[in-house]
């Protein structure tokens, strides 16, 4: 590159503030039916349409049997009787003399009534029907219950050795109904499960002695799981009503889902070379992707679902030693900082493949975590910090979700707790106007250098975290830019003080490279960093330290970014991927993409144990402040009270875990500095002092 060529030029910089189910009903009932006499000879009866109540008579006259108003309602005899079933028999009681036959009985109120040769009509005798009701029971066979197992035993068999069985589901269905109809769903219960733990067993126990690779174990177990799940599901399905009714009405009985899972997690923990390359596998897995490696996260699912609710299993199984385990492990957890940084990964921008409803949910969810931390100002840290990101560097997926977390936020906890993080948001619509202002204004007209646009975020100090300052030595365009916007700002805001926060900023260069222009979205370092290209060919480590006067280490994670990264805008001599003293740099020639916007990504600092032993720290100096403030208002109200009752109140009052010794010390401290003393005769008693 001749010395006289500019590669890149600046168009754009943004500035920090300051700077920057089906339901199946059967419904049974009884109906009355017409029980009409044939005038013909024949001694059948034919069945009639349903009607509301039962007529019958018999009138005789000059040319036969014609049907008249003798009324009889059965639905008056079957309210009487109300859950019975009872057989009526008609009987003509002039059949009923010596000798005479015995009439047919019939169920219901239609019956086959046999009659003697019609006779001549008598027209001033009537008969009379009576009606008797014949109590019976209904009942089953006596093979019923036995037989209607083998049929389901031989649908659920075939289920799970994945073969066509002839009976379709309805008639499954139906049996399961008729033997919880008749109470005989204690028995079906117990069958299934033990039907459904000897194919569990037997499916396991065929994992045993598979392949070493865990990979492909795992995959073995997934699929295994996979087919366990499907064949409950449809037993399940099969056997509904008995979930509706004999699980539902008898307390503590699992659901034949549930009864399967526990069924398949027995049977895992049983088999202890299944478990324990199920968890070495799954170990291995976490271990590559935190490594990342990309992995196959369905496993992870999968796999995580047959070793939950462990912590019963545990206590279950009296291991001692691995509930000791868990419980250093969870003593260990920061469950505050935790939750903060996975509302972060799931809030940021990047992450596809979730829908506005299905984000909201989530956030429900993560809110009934929230509830039971104790440290809730820990999170508030940590989420402040990570939002102030997401806000500053235009990194949030969707600001609608930002702010329903914040108002969820400010439900549970108070208008108190989300005051500051309502305040980032107020400063980001703020600055948006200010930068609209400025840019109608006669300094901006007048002043401002040509080819450049710069957007400034103006944060207030107390809403935002703390920043710590970074030099750098600002191209001039870009200084005269601050400088013109600095004498805008203050001019119509007297009193106040801007200091810029450099580390924020973010630029898009246009830079010319042999083979084609291209735009790259670079940070504010990355940027002050190229430009010195524009006037020479190749830069020591040493010689870029001194001309942009960015700090040691940041630098490294620049001129890493730029140079050993993806996107290589500059070569590094010699070639590595770590940045040494002795390393030089130059314009790259022979750089080319695809694509005309390229975003160079800065080589990302991990968050170190001292960047977040340092936020904690912060919050517990936070937290001393609020102990004192609860001491002063408690004292200042009692005047006096003993050290075990201020203890008492202050443990009430504060909202996050302190150990007494702390408090103690912060007594103390106010002793100290004359807010309270001590009784002269009394040392366990304090006094306020006005």
């Amino acid at each position: 590159m001749s010395q006289h060529k500019r590669p890149f030029s600046c168009s754009r910089s943004g500035g920090g503030g300051g700077g920057t189910t089906t339901t199946n009903s059967n419904s049974s009932g009884a109906s009355g039916g017409s029980a009409l006499l044939s005038p013909d000879s024949s001694s059948s009866m034919k069945k009639a349409k349903p009607l509301p109540a039962a007529t019958c008579s018999l009138e005789k006259e000059k040319n036969g049997l014609h049907h008249h108003s003798h009324h009889f309602d059965t639905a008056a005899v079957a309210a009487a009787r109300p859950g019975k079933e009872e057989d009526v028999m008609l009987v003509d009681q002039e059949e009923l003399k010596p000798g005479a036959s015995v009439p047919v009985a019939m169920t219901g109120v239609a019956a086959n009534l046999s009659r003697k040769k019609a006779t001549p009509p008598q027209p001033s005798a009537k008969k009379q029907l009576v009606i008797k009701f014949v109590k019976g029971k209904p009942s089953v066979p006596a093979n019923f219950e036995e037989d209607t197992w083998a049929t389901l035993k031989s649908a659920i068999n075939a289920i799970f050795l994945k073969r066509r069985d002839p009976c379709d589901s309805e008639k499954l269905y139906q049996a399961v109904d008729d033997l919880c109809l008749h109470k005989m769903g204690g028995n079906l219960y117990q069958r299934v499960q033990r039907e459904c733990e000897i194919h569990i067993s037997r499916a396991l126990s065929s994992l045993v002695g598979q392949s070493p690779d865990l990979v492909v174990f795992l995959s073995l177990v997934e699929k295994c799981w996979q087919d366990f799940c499907d064949q409950m599901l449809t037993i399940r399905g099969i056997a509904l009503v008995l979930d509706r009714t004999y699980v539902k009405q008898t307390p503590n009985v699992r659901s034949l889902w549930d009864m399967g899972l526990q069924l398949f997690r027995k049977h895992l923990a049983l088999s202890s070379e299944v478990e324990h390359k199920v968890v070495t596998g799954l170990l291995r897995l976490i271990e590559k992707e935190r490594q990342g490696e990309a992995i196959d996260r369905t496993y992870l699912v999968y796999c995580s679902d047959l070793i939950d609710q462990g912590f019963t299993m545990l206590m279950e199984a009296n291991r001692v030693d691995d509930l000791q385990r868990m419980y250093t492990l969870f003593q260990r957890n920061r469950p505050a900082e935790l939750i903060a940084k996975f509302v972060d990964e799931k809030l940021r921008a990047g992450n596809k493949g979730t829908s506005e409803e299905e984000l909201e949910s989530m956030l429900d969810k993560v809110l009934v975590l929230f509830r039971f931390i104790q440290g809730k100002d820990v999170f508030e840290a940590f989420y402040k910090k990570d939002l102030a990101k997401r806000l500053l560097l235009g990194k949030s997926a969707s600001i609608d979700a930002e702010k329903s977390m914040i108002t969820k936020l400010k439900t549970e906890c108070g208008s108190q707790f989300t005051n500051k993080l309502e305040g980032m948001f107020k400063d980001i619509e703020l600055s948006k106007e200010i930068n609209d202002s400025f840019k109608q204004s006669s300094q901006a007209r007048t002043k401002l250098p040509t080819g450049i646009e710069m957007s400034v975020h103006v944060l207030t100090t107390g809403y935002w975290p703390t920043y710590p300052p970074m030099d750098v030595r600002l191209p001039h365009e870009l200084n005269v830019y601050q400088d013109i916007f600095k004498e805008f700002y203050l001019s119509k805001y007297h009193g106040r003080r801007l200091m810029w926060q450099n580390s924020l900023g973010h630029c898009v260069l246009k830079a010319e490279f042999p083979r084609g222009k291209k735009e790259l979205s670079v940070s504010l370092f990355q940027a002050v960093v190229l430009m010195l290209f524009n006037d020479t060919q190749r830069l020591s480590l040493q010689d870029i330290k001194d001309s942009t006067g960015i700090d040691d280490r940041e630098l490294r994670r620049t001129l890493q970014s730029l140079a050993c990264g993806k996107v290589r805008v500059l070569q590094k001599i010699p070639k590595g991927r770590e940045i040494e003293d002795e390393d030089s740099f130059v314009f790259n020639e022979e750089f080319t993409a695809p694509l005309y916007r390229i975003k160079v990504n800065a080589i990302q600092m991990k968050e170190t144990v001292e960047e977040n032993t340092s936020t904690t720290e912060r919050v517990f100096q936070d937290r001393q402040y609020q102990v004192d403030a609860a001491i002063v208002r408690i004292m200042k109200t009692r005047k006096v009270l003993s050290h075990t009752l201020l203890i008492t109140e202050l443990f009430q009052q504060l909202k996050f875990p302190i150990k007494p010794v702390d408090l103690k010390k912060r007594i103390e401290s106010l002793i100290d500095r004359e807010y309270l003393d001590r009784d002269k005769n009394n040392p366990q008693i304090y006094n306020y002092l006005a």
